[in-house]
């Protein structure tokens, strides 16, 4: 978008000056007058970026902050407590984008204004940007504006959102120490094999005896690592090509997710806070008004599980014949007994929207335990490995060296 010098008056009298980026003269004073300035001069320049140099341009681009859900978060807060208050949305919008510290962010609300000023609707303009907004955001927005409720939708839009981002941050939290031991054994075993083992075996090519059978597969996969290791780090980059190539594909994600299920630890909580965040989804869609079949159909948006989105989509098909949710929830087979009993409950007292609230706090606080127990969970697992690795080198290298101080005792 072109740039604007521009000359104004605030509501003190006092002179401003500046430089601003919009679709024209018009947008840019719109901006000006929604934060308090009044326009005196506006004339399109080519120095919005003026004492900069290509490089210095160059280089702000590519550091530039990308626009991320904690943008979209305090966003969203914010349009609750401006639309709450009765500021008009536009004059809201240009508050938000002379205050918002992402740059790139401020250029997401700019586009917002425009595509309003054009006469278009919120959610429309927001769908012109899939990498901030969400199709569930979207569509929750489309009911805000189909209810008249924008205010409220944005103030649910950011209690999930906020749920997410503690979530996500959690599960970073409890694998963080997991992870670092395992990257540990693995630099400790490629160690081993490239300069470890092969300093031992000059050693052991001078005892001129049968070596055990453990130092022999030592010996020879350390050859094998340190002659075709960049055969072997290609096919492992390959490898990891491929399966990112399978796990694109609808078929492929559908029986990975499928399986991340069924892992030993990981598995339960991958699938109880999935289903914390469909209750927490459906319980928002509810309330905010949303008919039960379209309800599915967005929250199966949210899952974040192939495998998963498919049972919701089952339950919507179901809905759909006229079945009851707890009949559709019984055939989905992901709900446990009580949470079905909840269920029953709710569609029988019309509260399925609290019921569902009530389910996925029940989850959340399962997670929650799970989540501060992954560690104790996972070290007996580490631990376990760590010591067969130790045996094998045990068994490997000191082995024929204990055999060789033997035979020197004898002689």
């Amino acid at each position: 978008m072109p740039y604007f010098a521009y000359k104004g008056r605030n509501g003190r009298g006092e002179l401003l000056a500046g430089v601003l980026e919009g679709a024209d003269s018009g947008a840019v004073a719109d901006q000006l007058f929604a934060t308090g300035v009044t326009p005196v001069e506006i004339k399109e320049t080519a120095a919005g970026n003026a004492g900069k140099s290509a490089w210095r341009l160059l280089w702000e681009r590519l550091t530039e902050k990308q626009v991320n859900s904690m943008d979209v978060q305090l966003f969203s807060r914010q349009m609750h407590t401006l639309l709450k208050s009765g500021v008009p949305i536009m004059r809201g919008l240009g508050g938000l984008q002379e205050s918002a510290i992402s740059k790139a962010f401020a250029r997401v609300i700019a586009d917002l204004r425009e595509s309003l000023d054009a006469g278009r609707e919120l959610s429309t303009a927001m769908r012109r940007h899939p990498v901030a907004f969400t199709p569930f955001y979207l569509s929750m927005i489309r009911v805000g504006e189909m209810t008249g409720r924008l205010d409220e939708v944005f103030l649910r839009l950011f209690d999930h959102l906020e749920f997410e981002r503690d979530m996500k941050e959690r599960v970073r939290a409890a694998l963080r120490y997991p992870t670092f031991v395992v990257l540990a054994m693995l630099a400790a075993i490629v160690v081993i094999n490239m300069w470890v083992i092969p300093a031992f075996e000059g050693v052991f090519r001078n005892l001129n005896a049968e070596l055990p059978l453990m130092t022999r597969i030592l010996l020879t996969t350390s050859n094998l690592t340190v002659k075709y290791w960049p055969i072997l780090a290609g096919a492992l980059v390959a490898g990891g090509l491929m399966w990112r190539s399978w796990i694109a594909t609808e078929a492929g994600r559908y029986k990975w997710d499928r399986w991340k299920l069924h892992l030993p630890i990981a598995g339960k909580i991958i699938h109880k806070g999935t289903m914390a965040r469909f209750a927490r989804s459906f319980a928002l869609s509810a309330r905010s008004g949303v008919p039960i079949v379209q309800a599915l159909t967005v929250v199966a948006q949210t899952v974040d599980n192939a495998y998963l989105a498919a049972r919701v989509e089952q339950m919507r098909d179901g809905v759909e014949r006229g079945e009851s949710i707890l009949r559709t929830a019984m055939a989905a087979n992901v709900f446990t007994p009580i949470v079905l009993q909840m269920i029953a409950v709710g569609e029988e007292t019309g509260s399925l929207d609290d019921l569902m609230d009530e389910i996925a706090a029940m989850y959340e606080r399962e997670v929650d335990y799970e989540l501060k127990t992954l560690s104790a969970q996972i070290e007996p697992i580490l631990i376990t490995f760590l010591g067969i690795m130790v045996l094998i080198l045990a068994l490997g290298v000191f082995l024929p060296i204990w055999d060789l101080g033997k035979v020197a005792l004898k002689r």
